[in-house]
């Protein structure tokens, strides 16, 4: 019988980096497109699809991302994603940049690229993460990324724009070169290898169960709620730092204060919500709730004290506990996908980030266009999206499960 030669713990760290790298490109054009914008000459909406244009690709990719580490393996696919965002997306950008049209082509490609990670880092996980230990799997994962946003966002606005992307492009580039030689994975050419084989082992499922299933439609609502005010605060923070609360070019490195907390608060959760099942003997779809709330409710309140607000300290406070607390997500409805299809956890991702990367689209055009209609007020579009993740957090409660489905 094969065995997985890469320890669970090397297995998240490996894939911690990818996502800290993953992260961190998508960082770089909302810091990246204030200058930019300022030297072509882009107006507003021109930028909300410069910003939005990445969504595109993701979206498009998902569930390839997941399908295709089921059947070549979750080393290739990785491989292939972090090779695709940093080479072809990344390290290309400013040869692109003096034609609008090309730049946004080329992030479609990030998107293509960065579409296929996390699938398949779930799908990995799913196989090679023991469940009492997957809440701090998924803690650390979401947590190198929000390092990776903070580490962008400290160094990258003392950086000339096109050296941005040069930095992380060939960071990625010698991550795959790590990858190729450090990950080993079992793999027959017939079965998959689990840590933890599933109660039931149901490989020939048709594409409509993974539609059907309230407990499915509850986390696709919640990482739509998460993702919906994510999208804003990741790409338009620093525009609204600049020219609502008018900070300095050098201010905008306090962008990288909510990220800081989101990392801290996803390690802190991911452990206290391991901690509620293994030792106080909490059931696990009490504690994907509990998290899942948390991660919904407060972000979606903080962000209305954040644009209530026009002190750059109070609002860089705010929108702290806002992005902060929605770390949560990671021990909450993140973490559900293993345990409702553990044969299928790369492609209920997938599905998942699908619908989750609508308001990737939606949030550029759409947040140009209120904030114009409303003559540069951005109440409406936090109001939106805090309205979007009350929604999502009753939906979540109501119908969520934690028992196999799939």
């Amino acid at each position: 019988m094969n065995k997985m030669l890469t320890k669970p713990s090397h297995t998240i760290a490996l894939c911690s980096i990818a996502n800290f790298i993953n992260a961190a490109d998508r960082v770089i054009m909302p810091i990246a497109i204030v200058p930019m914008a300022d030297e072509y000459n882009w107006d507003l909406h021109g930028q909300g699809w410069v910003l939005s244009s990445f969504a595109v690709g993701y979206m498009s990719s998902q569930v390839f991302g997941g399908s295709g580490s089921k059947k070549y393996g979750g080393k290739a696919i990785l491989l292939i994603s972090v090779l695709l965002w940093s080479f072809f997306s990344t390290l290309m950008v400013p040869f692109c940049a003096p034609s609008i049209n090309l730049l946004i082509f080329s992030r479609v490609l990030l998107g293509l690229g960065e579409g296929l990670g996390l699938p398949t880092i779930f799908h990995i996980f799913a196989h090679t993460i023991p469940g009492e230990e997957r809440s701090r799997a998924f803690g650390y994962l979401v947590a190198c990324g929000s390092i990776g946003q903070t580490v962008a966002s400290v160094i990258l606005p003392h950086m000339s724009w096109p050296w941005m992307f040069y930095l992380f492009g060939f960071m990625g580039i010698f991550w795959v070169l790590a990858w190729a030689v450090l990950y080993q994975e079992a793999r027959t050419s017939t079965e998959e290898e689990f840590i933890e084989p599933p109660k039931v082992s149901n490989t020939n499922v048709s594409w409509r169960e993974f539609l059907c299933h309230w407990p499915l439609w509850s986390i696709y609502i919640a990482h739509f709620s998460m993702n919906w005010s994510n999208y804003i605060i990741m790409q338009w923070l620093p525009t609204y730092m600049r020219r609502t609360l008018g900070a300095h070019q050098s201010s905008i490195m306090f962008t990288a204060v909510p990220y800081v907390m989101n990392s801290l608060v996803g390690v802190v959760a991911g452990h206290f919500a391991d901690s509620l099942i293994i030792k106080h003997k909490w059931t696990v779809v009490s504690v994907r709730r509990l998290m899942t709330s948390i991660g919904l409710l407060g972000p979606g309140l903080f962000i209305l004290f954040f644009s209530a607000v026009d002190n750059l300290p109070l609002a860089v406070f705010f929108v702290s506990l806002s992005l902060g607390l929605s770390a949560c997500n990671s021990s909450g409805h993140l973490s559900n996908h293993a345990e409702i299809a553990p044969n299928h956890a790369g492609i209920t991702f997938a599905i998942s980030n699908t619908l989750a990367t609508i308001p990737g689209i939606l949030c550029g055009p759409l947040t140009a266009e209120l904030v114009s209609q409303s003559h540069g007020r951005w109440f409406p579009v936090f109001i939106i999206a805090a309205g979007v993740n009350f929604v999502g957090a009753i939906i979540y409660l109501s119908q969520s499960a934690a028992s196999q489905v799939l």
